[in-house]
């Protein structure tokens, strides 16, 4: 019985570390946190972290995997393969005038509370981009 205890106890102390290492923060935006969390934890090839934010912060967007799917966005990665990437005047290069992915990136911008929307270091990609997980 005290095995069965020490287990319970065990699983429930990792399902929390869990919800504290992946809740989103106050007024950050979804691209910001999907971001975040790929540096963190890297992509499933899901929508994982979009998804967990959606169900955390907006949950009234029903269409945000539709959303994404439209621009490209079938997995947490391919949000920024395909959908987004930081604005201009935010991006690093190197030497060679190389754009250094997530190099320099902000705090971010923050949006309304139930938003799915980038705050605003983040534009579209344009459509003729498209890149895989």
């Amino acid at each position: 019985m005290d095995d069965l205890a020490i287990d319970e106890q065990a699983v429930r102390l990792i399902r929390s570390m869990d919800r504290r290492l992946t809740q989103p923060r106050t007024g950050e935006c979804l691209v910001c946190y999907v971001a975040r969390m790929l540096d963190e934890f890297g992509c499933d090839t899901t929508l994982r972290f979009a998804r967990n934010y959606r169900d955390q912060m907006a949950p009234r967007a029903t269409r945000l995997e539709r959303r994404l799917g439209n621009m490209g966005g079938f997995c947490d990665c391919e949000v920024f393969l395909n959908g987004m990437r930081l604005a201009p005047h935010l991006r690093t290069y190197d030497a060679n005038g190389e754009e250094i992915a997530g190099e320099g990136r902000p705090a971010c911008a923050w949006v309304r509370k139930g938003s799915t929307q980038a705050c605003a270091h983040w534009v579209r990609r344009p459509r003729d981009h498209y890149g895989e997980c």
